[in-house]
């Protein structure tokens, strides 16, 4: 029976192969696979754009992997940057730990400039939605040498995310979820994969399969749920000093208007909060053409 993300949560608390992978190019760009090693291990990767374009590395969320950014790929790619998406540590096999402490957040902070090494990526801009926006806050307020511009999705600063569970009943209902995602595994895994085929409002039935195909290989679902086991957004308290763009929806299920009301607070630099009206969670690809507009306003200032 297919499901949503919320029914994954209600659950809880109670090849890439057919996008068409085929070379580069500016005028009509197109996305390619590639393998990124990494001390930590090789990261599966998808990419668009001229290898001399300014560099800009995005990162996903939960459930998804790096082609949740295809729309943002091409508009990057068009506009002559070189952009990549890597499947974050557990969604990429050859980066899938089995402890539970591998999954805290400051491994993924580590892992953005694991990965830009590689590259050889000296410089560049950062973009993160859902855990990919918790991990860009952090590697951004460390790595502020390194990163251009920020811009953030959905989830806020987590100083002003942690704020937000401590005193706002909104956002801790929002975040509930979270404590069935926790449950040892295999429980919240055998329900989740019990339940068929993923859907996920505003994306696409193609990209949900591939979502679901890869959360569907041994191992791969208990370590996206790792993240959340391994982590409780308190501690990160660093603020951001490079350019940030933070872009919110009114019809997020899962993130209250507080903490995106004080996210300005944990910025020095820069910042501009856009709010989409009537968008939900998935804003990169329920909103995929006002997200790629903002993306490039923002790097076109900076």
């Amino acid at each position: 029976m297919p499901h949503t993300r919320r029914n994954f949560l209600a659950l809880a608390a109670a090849g890439v192969a057919s996008i068409g992978f085929t070379g580069t190019a500016e005028a009509t760009p197109r996305i390619s696979a590639l393998k990124i090693p990494t001390c930590a291990g090789t990261f599966d990767a998808v990419a668009a754009g001229p290898r001399r374009g300014r560099k800009v590395l995005l990162l996903h969320g939960f459930p998804e992997l790096g082609i949740e950014w295809e729309d943002q790929l091409l508009a990057l790619a068009k506009a002559g940057y070189r952009a990549i998406a890597p499947d974050q540590r557990g969604y990429s096999p050859g980066v899938r730990p089995l402890e539970i402490e591998n999954y805290g957040l400051d491994y993924g902070a580590d892992d953005v400039v694991a990965i830009a090494d590689a590259l050889g990526w000296h410089r560049f801009d950062l973009v993160g939605h859902d855990w990919g926006a918790a991990v860009a806050w952090i590697a951004a307020a460390r790595y502020a040498h390194r990163v251009r511009t920020l811009t953030a999705v959905s989830v806020p600063h987590l100083g002003a995310f942690a704020e937000a569970l401590r005193v706002d009943p909104a956002q801790r209902q929002a975040s509930v979820y979270m404590d069935g995602f926790r449950r040892p595994a295999p429980i919240p895994e055998n329900e989740i994969l019990a339940s068929g085929p993923l859907t996920l409002p505003g994306v696409p039935a193609r990209k949900c399969a591939i979502y679901y195909e890869r959360l569907s290989q041994p191992g791969a679902l208990t370590a996206a749920l790792n993240w959340y086991r391994a982590n409780d957004f308190t501690g990160y308290e660093q603020k951001v000093a490079v350019p940030t763009l933070f872009i919110a929806s009114t019809k997020d299920p899962f993130v209250a208007p507080y903490g995106v009301s004080r996210t300005h607070n944990w910025v020095t630099g820069p910042y501009r909060l856009e709010v989409l009206d009537g968008v939900g969670h998935n804003v990169p690809e329920e909103a995929a053409a006002a997200t790629s507009e903002l993306l490039l306003s923002h790097l076109g200032k900076f």
